[in-house]
């Protein structure tokens, strides 16, 4: 049985929105994450998809720390980092890095790329200098790079080769968990390629936890084992690459993959087109937040909203129509 290294257990995270002045008190909250609980066991791939404004970018900084949830639990090889102090949270996030959806936004332009690696050494007060040197030296030979490319800035690189000098930075600690926000969004299709089979190679090779956040349906796909699609800051299905991709039962899973490019001009496939826009996340609609938009919404969604619910196995879904559409 595989052994769980981390749990996440009904997280919100809700923003005050003050639309009544300088002064007022704030009255109305946007819900980022809506009571949302999944674990991911070591050495798997959790993907997490979902139209932009879902809540994917806000769960994984509640994962890492760095926003405080309004309620829930977040349970890092046991520990609760909810309730630990910051001098705790600090020694646990050597074990559970970033990369970050923008290659350049992420790197300091001034400074040279080993510098940027060791960064998090210095930090955490590991090795000495000389030791913290082949480190970022063995890291960028490990990501494709060479180890004089340390010597250089950021604006020197590629899209590509910035992105793999930020692999090789969340590497530096040997960390438990990584967790990459939209890391190849912002890359030509022919390059995301090469970074998702390099963040294969190197889940095997250093044994890694990945939580893989994205809205391209086949990235998701290419590396994850298990998938979460949210919706207006809930889970509304989850389970294997299987279970979403070849049996889906929610009608968002279904509009999201039915909206995908077709792979062939020869491939044919029924379209599952949606009405209306994403409602507001500060006042979502009554029951099922998907309601408005579901061609199959009956009174019962209106009205009661759906918890997520084992369909079989290890695949859950929140509606009230599973299995009748």
């Amino acid at each position: 049985m595989s052994e769980t290294l981390l749990e996440v257990k009904n997280i919100k995270k809700y923003f005050p929105v003050n639309d009544g002045g300088f002064f007022s008190k704030s009255n109305k909250y946007l819900k980022a994450v809506d009571d949302v609980s999944f674990k991911i066991n070591k050495g798997d791939t959790v993907g997490v998809v979902g139209e932009s404004g879902c809540g994917k970018s806000t769960m994984a900084r509640l994962v890492n720390q760095l926003i405080t949830p309004t309620s829930g639990s977040v349970l890092f090889n046991g520990k609760d980092l909810t309730t630990i102090s910051e001098k705790e949270i600090r020694s646990a996030r050597k074990n559970i890095q970033m990369i970050f959806q923008n290659p350049y936004a992420s790197l300091d332009p001034r400074k040279k790329v080993e510098k940027l690696i060791m960064e998090p050494m210095i930090i955490h007060k590991i090795g000495t200098r000389k030791e913290q040197l082949k480190r970022v030296h063995e890291l960028l030979e490990v990501v494709g790079l060479n180890s004089y490319h340390g010597d250089r800035y950021p604006h020197e690189f590629s899209g590509g080769q910035r992105q793999r000098i930020n692999i090789a930075r969340s590497l530096v600690l040997n960390p438990d968990l990584v967790i990459c926000d939209e890391p190849v969004s912002a890359l030509d299709v022919s390059i995301q390629a090469q970074i998702l089979n390099l963040l294969k190679e190197l889940q095997k090779d250093f044994n890694l936890t990945y939580m893989f956040i994205a809205h391209d349906l086949d990235v998701v796909q290419f590396i994850s084992d298990r998938i979460l699609v949210m919706y207006l800051g809930k889970v509304v299905e989850a389970g294997t690459y299987t279970d979403i991709y070849d049996r889906p039962q929610h009608p968002y899973t279904k509009a999201l993959l039915s909206a995908a490019p077709l792979k062939s001009p020869f491939e044919k496939k029924e379209r599952f087109l949606l009405e209306g826009d994403i409602p507001s996340p500060i006042d979502p609609p009554s029951g099922c937040h998907f309601h408005q938009r579901c061609p199959f919404a009956v009174e019962k969604c209106r009205s009661i909203a759906p918890e997520l619910e084992r369909y079989q196995g290890e695949h859950k879904v929140a509606c009230h129509l599973t299995g009748e559409i």
